[in-house]
């Protein structure tokens, strides 16, 4: 019982996944983040676009 408890403890597998997954996280908000700012450019510029035109 006392060896199963040991490698329980010692198992780093799932701690792995969870770092994984949260980088994983960082870089989906990060692309999130950028796409929205370039849409709102893109939004901008082709409102001004559409104002020249008209």
């Amino acid at each position: 019982m006392l060896r199963l408890f040991s490698r329980f403890v010692n198992d780093e597998s799932g701690a792995t996944a969870i770092e994984y997954a949260l980088i994983a996280a960082g870089i989906s908000l990060a692309i999130i983040a950028a796409v929205q700012g370039l849409g709102t450019t893109l939004n901008g510029r082709y409102a001004d676009i559409n104002t020249s035109l008209k």
